[in-house]
């Protein structure tokens, strides 16, 4: 019979070997870089077109984005499983994917997905041939309100700039007037159907600018409208959602004009929703990657292959056996006591959201918070169940407090509170508050103090970059974590923090 302490060793061996092999494959083979390097930040997009089919022919046009603003478009990808799929050239910049299909039985997601990149920081767009923009049908009510509207604003402003900016000002306003208000409500809220039709009856040419808000992580994400109006014989840019001119540098035109995205015959329900998540991945690497996909089976086992929403959940999941290796470390090599043993793991998950200095101060104004509040409950002789439970609802109040006086203070960093993990912060109150009972308020501030170091050393190595990128190319190097765990698994020998305990005994 083997001695366990053999088995770990060659179980461990094993992991660490093919985790190394795997990672050494496709740094070999496929030449994904071993270090980040001079990278480009990558972007993954992926759309979702969604319906249910009715009797007869499918057929589901979906407009193309073009490559405007500076953006380039490396490699695009269309999921057509079953269907007919081609696509048509639609004018000169623009194009269309069509996926058809003569009969249908059940609810269907067809998938698009390109990785993009911002080559030059240019944000101006190509010149555009002027339309006369036209009178919009309105009912008489409709009408009078929008030309009491048009004509204040009219009245307040200088060329058509300043009275485009005063028009956004006024949907945003907390209380806008009451034509404003009249006009919202009889449009169904659609605010920017308004803001159209207004710019028609003053007589200003505008068109929409649909895309994407680049926001990593992003899921289930709509598009969104710009407005580009003709001013002093030349086009100009405004955010309806800021009041601001100018083209927003985290925004990727989709399409530069009214016209539809996506049109579905034979369908019914349909819905366009958008996953995104951002790679610092070289985009050489990353073409080569796709293209060669099919040469290399290994591919098939990659995080680029699953849905971007499931990569970009995978981005942050794969970054907690790093976390967990530093707690290893800690606890039984260095010898440090923390409250609960992986606690420190979603502490440090907080924290990457929070950023380290924010996030310190909010764990510690909850835990004081709570720690306080918990020894008044002690006195109610309350069951465990019942006080956790009460702890938990506190804490969530406290937590609502902080986001409102926080938002209330223009504190838009403390808004991210809401990313600590409720359970385990009410956990930790419960816990250190028995701990401080038994033991006294010396042994809560070691292992407290000890909890927030090695929150604090995880959070910086799942932050580093070079980190980060292994992670997510080269996942297989879990395996080899894995190994080393299993290793520090057996490890029976002295911590360093008893080697400085003892240091009178070595002297002697």
């Amino acid at each position: 019979m083997i001695k366990s302490k053999v088995q770990v060793g060659l179980i461990a061996a094993g992991f660490i070997a093919l985790g190394l092999g795997l990672t050494l494959y496709k740094a070999i083979s496929l030449g994904l870089p071993l270090m980040p390097g001079e990278y480009r930040e990558v972007w993954t997009v992926e759309s979702k077109t969604s319906f249910t089919p009715t009797k007869g022919p499918v057929n589901v046009e979906l407009r193309l984005p073009a490559t405007l603003a500076g953006w380039v478009i490396l490699e695009e990808h269309f999921v057509s499983s079953g269907f007919g799929f081609s696509i048509i050239e639609d004018g000169e910049t623009s194009s269309k994917a069509r996926w058809a299909r003569q009969e249908l039985e059940r609810p269907t997601t067809l998938y698009y997905k390109m990785q993009i990149h911002r080559a030059s920081d240019n944000n101006e767009l190509p010149p555009m041939a002027f339309v006369k923009p036209q009178t919009p049908l309105l009912e008489p009510d409709q009408e009078a309100a929008m030309d009491r509207l048009v004509d204040r604003l009219k009245t307040q402003s200088s060329n058509t700039e300043t009275f485009v900016l005063l028009l956004l000002q006024e949907f945003l306003r907390d209380s806008p007037d009451q034509d404003t208000v009249f006009l919202l409500d009889s449009y169904q809220e659609d605010a920017i159907m308004v803001l159209m039709d207004a710019l028609a009856v003053a007589d200003i040419s505008a068109h929409q600018i649909r895309g994407i808000v680049l926001e990593d992580g992003r899921r289930r994400q709509q598009l969104s409208s710009l407005i580009e109006v003709y001013t002093d014989g030349r086009w100009r840019v405004f955010d309806p959602r800021t009041a601001r001119a100018g083209l927003p540098k985290n925004f990727f035109i989709w399409q530069r004009s009214d016209d539809s995205i996506l049109n579905v015959v034979g369908g019914r329900n349909s819905s366009l929703e958008f996953a995104l998540v951002s790679n610092s991945l070289p985009a050489k690497a990353v073409v080569e990657m796709e293209q060669r996909s099919e040469q290399f089976a290994l591919l098939d086992f990659s995080i680029y292959t699953l849905p971007v929403e499931q990569q970009g959940i995978f981005k942050g999941l794969l970054l907690i056996p790093v976390a967990a290796l530093v707690v290893v470390i800690m606890r039984i090599l260095v010898g440090i006591r923390t409250s609960g043993t992986f606690m420190p793991i979603l502490i440090a998950l907080a924290f990457i959201q929070t950023t380290l200095f924010i996030g310190l101060i909010i764990f510690l104004g909850l835990i004081g918070t709570g720690l306080w509040i918990r020894s008044y409950l002690s006195r109610l002789n309350l069951l465990l169940v019942a006080r956790v439970a009460t702890v938990v609802i506190v804490v969530i109040l406290l937590m609502a407090a902080l986001a409102i006086i926080s938002y209330k203070l223009g504190l838009d960093q403390v808004l991210t509170v809401t990313f600590f993990p409720i359970i385990i912060v009410a956990w930790t109150i419960e816990r250190m508050s028995i701990l401080w009972d038994e033991d006294g308020g010396h042994e809560v501030l070691i292992q407290g103090g000890g909890s927030l170091l090695v929150a604090v050393m995880a959070y910086l190595v799942m932050s580093n970059h070079v980190v980060e990128h292994l992670t997510f190319n080269f996942p297989e190097l879990m395996l080899s974590l894995l190994g080393v765990i299993l290793l520090l698994g057996k490890y029976t020998g002295y911590r360093l923090s008893e080697l400085y305990r003892f240091r009178d005994l070595a002297k002697q």
